[in-house]
């Protein structure tokens, strides 16, 4: 169906990407088939010159997946959407399509583990620099960029600080030297942040968090804002091979049908839960953009219509009031990732980090007591008694 761009991202969530299909079904069913026949030999000729639309083998395009691609470009206010098989390989698509052999790229230094991973450790060996630096300061991108860069990359909310990047400064600076803004719009979903209307060229995603919701897929989206980018993307997808599969497709569809309704509860769960361990004597400090005491919390309620639902702090007694914390939670459950209904509780120097050197990790912003946490949709009132519970053992 099309989809009135005015609609609101409560209604575009229950109907973008539905696209009409042969008996009419509500829920457009899973073409789940790696190939589709042609009519006869001009007909399979036409789809492969472009001069007719159609479907030809499903690493190339399928209609269930190309469902959940309008869906979340037309949630982000793009032009079209392309899926992959994680966050990583929409990452991984996006510098593959545009950088080469003595191209720079400037990246938040909070940003994704593998994103710093990939450029660093594999792009270096193709001859393509990055510059890390604390994007959520403007004049450090404009420092960093350089004659030969090509991408400006930010994350923002940034992981696991949850700093904030000015999207539309950002894409002022890119723009003026002829690089290209990339938005990692993972953490706040297209509900609460819509990169494009700030200047981003081109944004991309981790379906795995809040846009499937459920925890139950990993996937990735790269959206792009012309039809040129996404003719180069689709052929750069295509060759690489890290598309979708057209059941998980269907999953993350699905979960957006309730992401406004999500985000919405995320948000508030996260504010409460913000302001109390904020008050909290086991409680050093609480990272979160809804809270006054955060750094950037004007420019949060400027380019973003709700805070999110993640919350960074730490704790008293460094790793082992960590330890502590994670041993004793029993609602809120012990496991990495985030964005879905259920609450997710992680520290990172206990677990996730624990063997990088403690000198690079505090170089990171990673301090001993530092508590990563995903707010779900439970009660707010029964995890913060959880919280309250498990921090009194420290």
């Amino acid at each position: 169906m099309s989809m009135d761009k005015n609609y609101s991202d409560a209604t575009k969530s229950v109907h973008a990407g539905m696209m009409e299909n042969e008996h009419l079904a509500v829920v457009p069913p899973i073409y789940q088939t790696s190939t589709f026949k042609f009519r006869d030999a001009d007909h399979g000729a036409a789809l492969f010159a472009g001069q007719e639309e159609g479907f030809i083998y499903t690493r190339m395009g399928n209609p269930t997946i190309q469902g959940l691609e309008n869906a979340v470009a037309q949630l982000e206010n793009g032009h079209k959407g392309l899926a992959c098989g994680s966050g990583m390989a929409a990452i991984q698509t996006v510098f593959s399509a545009y950088l080469k052999q003595g191209d720079h790229v400037v990246c938040s230094e909070a940003v994704y583990g593998p994103t710093t991973t990939l450029l660093e450790q594999i792009f270096a060996k193709f001859g393509v620099e990055t510059t890390f630096v604390d994007t959520s300061n403007l004049q450090s991108i404009e420092r960093a960029i350089k004659p030969q860069t090509r991408i400006v990359y930010v994350e923002t909310p940034g992981n696991p600080t949850l700093c904030i990047t000015d999207i539309k400064g950002a894409a002022e600076l890119a723009h003026q030297n002829g690089a290209l803004l990339v938005v990692d719009n993972t953490f706040s979903s297209p509900v609460l942040q819509k990169p494009f209307l700030l200047g981003a060229d081109i944004v991309v995603h981790s379906m795995t968090k809040f846009l499937n919701g459920h925890a139950d897929v990993v996937a990735g989206m790269i959206v792009t804002k012309n039809e040129e980018q996404f003719k180069l993307l689709r052929k750069t997808l295509n060759l690489l091979g890290g598309v979708i599969g057209p059941m998980n497709a269907f999953l993350v569809h699905r979960g957006i049908k309730s992401l406004a309704m999500r985000m919405e509860r995320h948000c508030a769960n996260a504010q409460k839960i913000a302001e109390f361990l904020e008050k909290h004597p086991k409680v050093k400090q609480v990272v979160y953009p809804g809270l006054p005491s955060h750094p950037q919390h004007e420019l949060a309620k400027r380019q973003m219509s709700g805070f999110g639902g993640m919350i960074s702090f730490e704790v008293q007694g460094g790793i082992e009031g960590g330890k502590a914390l994670m041993n004793n939670v029993k609602l809120c459950q012990l496991a990495v990732s985030l964005g879905g209904v259920e609450t997710l509780i992680q520290h990172p120097a206990s677990m996730t980090h624990a063997i990088m050197p403690r000198e690079a990790r505090l170089k990171a912003h990673i301090t001993d007591g530092l508590v990563r946490l995903s707010v779900g949709v439970e009660d707010a009132d029964e995890l913060i008694a959880d919280l309250d519970q498990a921090l009194n053992t420290i």
